[in-house]
């Protein structure tokens, strides 16, 4: 876990508690220029101009850390900022996608089954994930969300309390270490004065309720010894679901503990925990889409469903050694517990090798990241150095279970098929640097080193199923650089360059292509090499964002077959990825604001590719077919009012293009155009204040799919979105001043 954006040498002599235990993608540099906001521009005076252009740029090369707030102008990357009052305003405050729609090049559908999380992707990494999060790095408050193999979840993200999320896309993500397409970075409000307590309940369509509380505070303002800075937040989520079989309960809380322990240093302990009790309907086919998008077809019959705990703590040290040096250190660890049923027939699990249907999983992971940075200057060259190591480990144990007891009823755990205790960890060095090399020109550099360890021991062994116990190791040099102009103080143009690194899940690699036991260690890692042109410019009080970008991938991670919720993957040989990213954030005028965004993404295979090693020609996958799961275009736009009180309101539309679901291209989710509107009033009086809002989505009840089963074995690719629903809510919070 590299650091994040390290802070510049201003934000760095502060010792403030509340700044110090914050954890954000922050920048990296000798100076800073702006520190301002996603939206807040700095003043255009001819003053401001002077001090721009007599000193030192600010930009970034980044490293999870303490920050003070990230200037999307300043970044010589493809980033965007979405801060924490844009996931509450209106909102029902459940899922992360109801937020990230004005990300270019992230896709983000709400599958509407809680089994199987968000379905997310950046620049198409991580489209192929039958479950969770694969591709993308995620961190809350610094602590990976993404296990060592390179698989996430967002399910423990708690929106009531996010302050931002951080979405970086391109190359520089590979500084992240493995799983690196992009990184999503959420940062958690910190307590501080006066406390404050909230409450908020949130009642929809489908039987939805979600109830929340949360308090903040703090004693003194952070740059005493002995001052302290709290937050507490917990929320119950509950759904009868749009789908048959769908219902779902949802607990989550989520916590975080400053002290000031001198002048010099900062202590932070953070916690989190989540339960999920989800029913899973699965895919449909087509025409079962087309007949009645709200069936299930099979969930009833083997009562498909999943259970999910996690709980996790994480210890974060600050300490400013000298005036130019700092050093953090960041411990975590935790535990997480899940047990799923699968759709499998009693006729498959019949092979003695099967692994049955049932799956249970217990993990334990943790991890420790320690790093230094160093800001001085080489002659009349301001500089910063970060150097650090990164360890991750996580060890688990699978077994598998049939779907039917001795009785023959399905939905119930029967006998054993599968027992195996597993261990990934990885092992990283990282060093990176920032060069204000003239007045307008910065290089940002970079390198990791990342060693990733697999090993399995099989318990389970019997005369028809022998020891498949095996392990694996894989290493890569991931190197990034940045070469970035300042055409003026408002317009930046950066060219960048880097190398990713993708390795396989354990849940990759635990079914084999050809559906015998054992580990599919023929998997091999993906290596991506991207180049990125970007600019960014200041409109006014807005902000501008273009991006162009190429990535070629050697050994892509495809999905070769997904039947009954387990999917069993190959390597595909070439592919290209390449695209256009556009932004908009204006503000109006004091009340209006105005955010659009558009991507365009060419996602193909550049050779042709067999699931199987014996495939014929007609299942050969010719090259120039685009990769499944991945929308070629998308499109956003919103327009709200939003002042500090009284009515507030808004309206947004999405687009997106048609997406391919299989290999072959044979079948595709038609494209869909949907619109939702929202308003309220917002009441203070003195100490308390209360938001009341109300809100319809899909508001001209198109039918569409809202993410899709790429390769599903029997054509059940499609996950339907509901129609016209409806939702509303409210939050009082006291203040105590």
């Amino acid at each position: 876990m590299p650091a994040g954006y390290a802070q510049s040498a201003s934000a760095t002599s502060s010792t403030s508690a509340t700044s110090s235990t914050s954890s954000t993608l922050s920048t990296t540099s000798t100076t800073s220029t702006s520190a301002s906001s996603s939206t807040s521009a700095p003043s255009a005076s001819p003053e401001a101009a002077n001090r721009v252009m007599n000193k030192p740029l600010a930009h970034s090369l980044w490293v999870i850390g303490q920050g003070t707030g990230l200037s999307e102008l300043d970044t010589p990357a493809a980033l965007s900022i979405i801060e924490g009052q844009d996931f509450r305003n209106g909102k029902p405050q459940v899922n992360l996608s109801e937020s990230l729609g004005s990300v270019p090049g992230l896709q983000v559908q709400n599958r509407q089954n809680y089994a199987q999380d968000l379905q997310l992707s950046v620049r198409g990494f991580g489209s192929r994930s039958m479950y969770g999060v694969r591709g993308v790095r995620l961190y809350v408050d610094g602590i990976p969300a993404t296990m060592p193999d390179g698989q996430g979840q967002t399910s423990n993200i708690d929106l009531n309390s996010v302050k931002r999320v951080e979405v970086l896309r391109g190359p520089f993500s590979a500084l992240y270490g493995n799983a690196s397409g992009g990184v999503v970075n959420v940062e958690t409000e910190t307590g501080s004065q006066p406390a404050l307590v909230e409450a908020g309940t949130y009642f929809g369509s489908y039987g939805s309720f979600r109830n929340s509380v949360k308090a903040s505070g703090a004693t003194g303002d952070g740059t005493q010894a002995g001052d302290v800075n709290y937050l507490i937040s917990g929320s119950r989520f509950t759904t009868d679901g749009y789908r048959d079989h769908s219902g779902t309960q949802k607990n989550l809380g989520n916590g975080k503990l400053g002290v000031r322990i001198d002048e010099a240093s900062t202590l932070t302990l953070l916690f989190n925990s989540v339960s999920i009790d989800a029913n899973d309907p699965g895919g449909l086919t087509q025409s079962q889409w087309r007949d009645d998008p709200r069936q299930a077809a099979r969930a009833d019959q083997f009562n498909t469903r999943k259970t999910i705990s996690q709980t996790q703590i994480g210890l974060r040290y600050q300490r400013q050694l000298t005036e130019k040096d700092e050093f953090t250190f960041t411990t975590y660890g935790g535990e997480r517990h899940t047990t799923q049923y699968q759709a499998i027939p009693v006729a498959t699990q019949s092979n003695p090798l099967h692994a049955g249907g049932v799956i249970v999983l217990e993990r334990k992971y943790h991890g420790i990241d320690t790093r230094v940075k160093h800001q001085d200057q080489w002659g009349q060259l301001p500089f910063t150095l970060i150097g650090g190591l990164d360890y991750e480990t996580l060890g688990e144990r699978r077994t598998g279970y049939e779907n039917f007891n001795s009785e023959a009823k399905l939905g119930e755990k029967g006998a054993m098929r599968r027992n195996e205790k597993n261990r990934m960890w990885n092992l990283d060095p990282y060093l990176q640097t920032t060069w204000n090399l003239t007045r307008r020109w910065t290089l940002d550099a970079g390198a990791r080193y990342s060693t990733v360890s697999f090993d399995s021991e099989d318990y389970y062994r019997t005369d028809r199923n022998p020891d498949d116990s095996g392990s694996r190791r894989y290493h890569k040099l991931l190197p990034v650089a940045s070469l970035n102009y300042a055409v003026t103080p408002a317009v930046n143009v950066y060219l960048s360059a880097g190398r990713g690194f993708e390795t396989p899940t354990i849940n990759e690699l635990s079914y084999r292509t050809d559906g015998n036991a054992g580990l599919n260690l023929g998997l091999k890692p993906s290596t991506s090499d991207t180049v990125e042109l970007g600019s960014k410019w200041r409109a006014g009080t807005g902000l501008v964002t273009a991006a162009l970008f190429e990535t070629e991938t050697d050994n892509e991670l495809v999905v070769a077959n997904s039947v009954g919720g387990r999917s069993s993957y190959t390597n595909a040989g070439k592919t290209r990825r390449r695209g256009m990213e556009l932004s908009l954030d204006q503000p109006l005028d004091e009340n209006w604001r105005l955010r659009m965004a558009w991507t365009w993404l060419d996602a193909t295979y550049r050779n042709d590719m067999c699931a199987t090693v014996d495939c014929s020609a007609d299942e050969k996958i010719p090259s120039g077919n685009r990769l499944p799961g991945i929308a070629r275009n998308m499109g956003y736009a919103l327009l709200e009012w939003a002042p500090v009180d009284g009515w507030h309101a808004g309206a947004d539309v999405r687009y997106m293009s048609g997406i391919s679901v299989n290999d072959k291209n044979s079948e595709r989710a038609p494209s869909y155009t949907v619109a939702s509107v929202n308003t309220g009033y917002r009441f203070n009086w003195n100490k308390v204040a209360l938001d009341v809002f109300a809100r319809v989505d899909n508001l001209f009840d198109r039918r569409y799919v809202g993410s899709v089963i790429v390769n599903e074995g029997n054509s059940r690719y499609f996950e339907p979105a509901p129609g016209r629903n409806w939702g509303g809510g409210a939050t009082l919070s006291y203040s105590f001043e």
